[in-house]
């Protein structure tokens, strides 16, 4: 019998680096994959739908919140974002662990609704260098920027609700912890002794 998938909920204020980290683990393990969210933003340059984000419009969205599809969803920077049911219960249900990057509001959705998930927070060095990265991404102007500070610093508030929390110094050391991790989650004995008792008489 398959085991069902681990379903890993990473979380973090924008520039913490999340998404980097995320991938590079991700490239290196066969039983891992992301999770693939809706979304009603535009899709950047490079981005795929049905890889990076499934891009909907609005009422899209709208009428998959009513028909019960996602596991959580929420707004962020004026675009819906959610996780639905299917991402999660597809990939799991074939015995592959997921990441599912979420915002901290979904993340309290899934704390509910997602028994046995993981939650794991990524923080940066500290505020100051957030900023730094954020500026550095000269792509936002200034409203946009203090805006997201805004909700870093509200955001770090809800790391005592997470599991295990990783800062990013830098990429390759957050995704050693990272990948430590999820090596140390699929080894925990109540996910272990169920897969063993056909061969142990385990009491």
């Amino acid at each position: 019998m398959t085991r069902r998938g681990i379903p890993f909920v990473v979380s973090g204020p924008s520039g913490a680096g999340k998404t980097s980290i995320e991938r590079q683990v991700v490239a290196a393990d066969p039983a891992l994959a992301l999770s693939v969210s809706h979304t009603t933003r535009a899709a950047r340059p490079g981005e795929r739908n049905g890889e990076d984000y499934w891009f909907v419009d609005e009422a899209e969205f709208r009428r998959l919140i009513e028909a019960k599809c996602f596991l959580e969803w929420a707004e962020y920077q004026a675009s819906l974002y959610g996780t639905s049911r299917e991402a999660v219960e597809g990939p799991t249900g074939r015995g592959i662990d997921l990441i599912l990057e979420v915002e901290v509001q979904g993340a309290r959705q899934l704390r509910e609704r997602l028994p046995g998930a993981v939650f794991v927070f990524v923080l940066p060095p500290s505020a100051a260098v957030l900023e730094q990265r954020l500026r550095g991404r000269a792509s936002e102007g200034e409203d946009a920027i203090a805006k997201r500070l805004a909700r870093a610093e509200q955001e770090v508030r809800e790391v005592l609700r997470y599991d295990y929390v990783i800062v990013n110094e830098d990429l390759e050391g957050a995704a050693e912890d990272l990948r430590r991790v999820i090596g140390a989650v699929r080894l925990e004995r109540p996910r272990v002794v169920p897969e063993l008792r056909d061969r142990f008489d385990f009491p």
